[in-house]
């Protein structure tokens, strides 16, 4: 126990609040403090993802053009979904549908899936001497359809600026559902500027599409905001364990996002330069975001079976440079 100090809440600890006013009254929140540098905002109406993170007063992460929306607003008829699209620092999508838009086996699936809509049924938090722990049960279901269970635990260190997401979705259903799962973590101003440099441990790196293939050589490299820019995305090959690594001089920080590719084996950068659109979108998962329809024609789409369970692993690092 630190003699200095008569409640740790002076250094470190996390809040838990609500907001008022506008689309997003009454969104419960965790404000999370770990008193060396990092603090974040956990969403719990949201899928308990995280639309702030600051690392020494710094936003690492791109908030969209709506601002924080509550599930209530959700539109989930094709790209609806970009109406309520926070972005921020992570965005879940998932859980039986990722990507674009399309009809997959009779259903009509939304951009991105509906996951990151689904308020928190449970959560709970501890702290120690050596970390933050959150945990968050979200539960999707509907009749006749999926029945998963995501299980959320956050580890933040307390001496040492790191973050660690594990999640486990288990099909708590009857019969086998098709499982894809998206973690779209979008960096922005000022981490993300034109003087930013991006190296991704990756031995191969595939465009999305034609426009994406025009600078296929500047996949790493980032520009002012530009008016009219097009999204592009690229591919990203791993035969090692993943090692990406986001730095700006600018500001003196480094990200690092590190994950276990045993059950995210694909990954996608989202290089997105627009003018109030700046963002960079760093997105490990089971799939691509070109549909399930895609994903099934290819022979790629995960499945889990009644009682399955698949655990995924993610880790951040901040560090000045």
């Amino acid at each position: 126990m630190n003699k200095y100090i008569g409640h740790p809440s002076q250094l470190f600890g996390v809040r838990e609040t609500r907001m008022v006013g506008g689309k997003a009254d009454g969104m419960r929140l965790l404000e999370v403090k770990n008193g060396i540098g990092l603090d974040f905002t956990v969403s719990l109406d949201r899928c308990a993802d995280i639309p702030y993170l600051f690392y020494k007063g710094n936003s690492m992460a791109y908030i969209a053009p709506c601002g924080m929306v509550g599930a209530q607003y959700y539109d989930n008829v094709g790209a609806g979904f970009l109406k309520s699209f926070t972005a921020g620092f992570l965005t879940t999508c998932g859980l039986s549908a990722v990507g674009s838009p399309c009809t997959d086996d009779g259903e009509e699936l939304p951009l991105h899936g509906n996951i990151s809509h689904v308020p928190s049924e449970q959560h709970s938090y501890t702290v120690d001497e050596d970390y933050i722990r959150i945990k968050a049960v979200i539960r999707d279901g509907a009749v006749f359809g999926k029945q998963f269970l995501l299980t959320r635990e956050y580890c933040c260190g307390l001496k040492e600026n790191t973050l660690e997401i594990t999640d486990t979705v288990k099909n708590i259903g009857c019969k086998e559902t098709p499982f894809m799962i998206l973690y779209h973590c979008n960096m922005g101003y000022p981490l993300l500027s034109e003087n930013s440099v991006l190296k991704v441990s990756s031995t191969k790196v595939e465009p999305r599409d034609a426009h994406a293939a025009e600078d296929i050589d500047k996949w790493d490299k980032m520009i002012v905001p530009e008016r009219d820019f097009v999204e592009q995305c690229y591919y990203h090959t791993f035969d090692k364990e993943p090692d990406v690594v986001l730095k700006n001089p600018d500001i003196s920080t480094e990200l690092r996002m590190t994950f276990d590719r045993s059950n995210l084996d694909c990954f996608t950068e989202w290089k997105m330069m627009g003018e109030y659109e700046y963002v960079l979108g760093l997105e490990p998962a089971n799939c691509y975001p070109d549909g399930r329809d895609v994903m099934r024609e290819k022979g790629i789409l995960k499945f889990l079976a009644p009682g399955e369970e698949k655990t995924m692993k993610i880790k951040f690092s901040f560090a000045d440079c």
